[in-house]
C-alpha cells in the first residue's frame, strides 16, 4: 500500500529517532560510567539528534514539496492545454483567422510587459486574453458569423457577451482572477463602451492593453464580414482612436514597440494584406 507523503515523513522520523535514541543510549552507558560525563554527553547527543533529524526533515519535506510543485505544474499545464483546445474550437466556430486567440494572447503579454505589469499580472493577462471572447459561446451562429452588418437587436445581443463571459469565469475558481479582459475589453477610454461604461484609468490596465491589440488584430485580418485593412491604415486608425476609444499611453507604447510586438504575435510578416475600406465599427464589435 502506498503511504501518503505526510505519513511517510512522520513514520521515517519516528523510526530514525527511536533507533538513534536506543543505540546512542546503549553506547553511552556501555562506554561512560561517570555521572557528570554521562550527563554532558547526553546533552551533546540531544543536540546532535535535533540537528540530524532537523536536516532529515528538511530533506524529506523539500522532496515532497518538489513533488507537489511538479504536480501543480502538470495540473496547470493540463488546464492551459484544455483552454487552448476550447479556444481553438471557438475560433473555428467563429470563423476567425488561424491562430487568432493565440496571436492576440502573445501580443497582449508582450505589450503588457512594456506597460510595466508584474509576473502575476502578466499571467492573468495571458489567460484573460486567451479567453477574451468566452462569452460568445452563448451567442447564436447567425450573429457570430453574419456576413453583413448587425441590426439593432442583434448588436444588443452581441454586446451581452462580456457579461456572459464574466458570469462563466466566475463559476471556475482558478479563472476568476483573469476576468478583467473578458469583462472589460469593450470599454472605451471616453466612457462610451460597454458593458459598464467605464472610462479612463477606471478600466483595468489589462483590458486597456488588450483592447489595443484586439483593435489592431480585428482590422489587420479578414473576417467573414470584411477584408483586411492595409497595415498603414490600421496604424493610422490606432493613432486616431487614442484618447477616445483607446488608452493613449498604451497606444503610444504599442506603436513605439510595434515591430517587436508584431513579431511576437506572427510567424510571418507578410500576413497583412487587403486594401478595401470598411466600417471600423463593424470590424470592432
Amino acid at each position: 500500500m502506498k503511504l501518503k507523503p505526510q505519513v511517510r515523513t512522520v513514520l521515517t522520523y519516528v523510526i530514525v529517532a527511536s533507533v538513534w535514541i536506543w543505540l546512542s543510549n546503549r553506547a553511552l552507558h556501555t562506554v561512560v560510567r561517570d555521572a557528570d560525563t554521562l550527563s554532558f554527553l547526553q546533552s551533546v547527543k540531544g543536540t546532535l539528534f535535533v540537528l540530524i533529524t532537523g536536516g532529515l526533515l528538511y530533506v524529506m519535506i523539500d522532496r515532497d514539496l518538489r513533488r507537489l510543485d511538479q504536480l501543480n505544474r502538470t495540473l496547470s499545464e493540463g488546464n492551459e492545454q484544455s483552454l487552448r483546445v476550447l479556444v481553438s474550437a471557438m475560433d473555428i466556430r467563429h470563423k476567425e483567422t488561424r491562430d487568432h486567440s493565440e496571436r492576440v494572447m502573445r501580443m497582449t503579454v508582450a505589450l503588457a510587459r512594456y506597460a510595466g505589469m508584474d509576473d502575476e499580472a502578466l499571467h492573468r493577462a495571458k489567460f484573460g486574453a486567451l479567453l477574451h471572447d468566452i462569452g460568445k459561446l452563448a451567442l447564436p451562429d447567425a450573429i457570430l458569423i453574419k456576413p453583413g452588418p448587425l441590426d439593432a437587436d442583434e448588436m444588443a445581443l452581441m454586446r451581452t457577451h462580456p457579461q456572459m463571459g464574466h458570469d462563466l469565469l466566475q463559476r471556475v475558481d482558478f479563472l476568476r482572477p483573469v476576468v478583467d479582459i473578458p469583462y472589460s475589453h469593450h470599454e472605451r477610454w471616453d466612457g462610451t463602451g460597454y458593458p459598464q461604461g467605464l472610462s479612463g484609468e477606471s478600466i483595468p490596465l489589462a483590458a486597456r492593453v488588450f483592447s489595443v491589440v484586439d483593435v489592431w488584430d480585428a482590422l489587420s485580418f479578414p473576417r467573414v464580414y470584411k477584408p483586411a485593412w492595409p497595415e498603414h491604415e490600421v496604424l493610422d486608425y490606432l493613432r486616431k482612436a487614442a484618447g477616445s476609444q483607446l488608452d493613449p499611453h498604451t497606444v503610444q507604447l504599442f506603436l513605439a514597440h510595434y515591430d517587436e510586438i508584431k513579431r511576437v504575435g506572427m510567424d510571418r510578416l507578410d500576413l497583412l494584406s487587403g486594401s478595401d475600406a470598411i466600417n471600423p465599427q463593424h470590424a470592432l464589435h
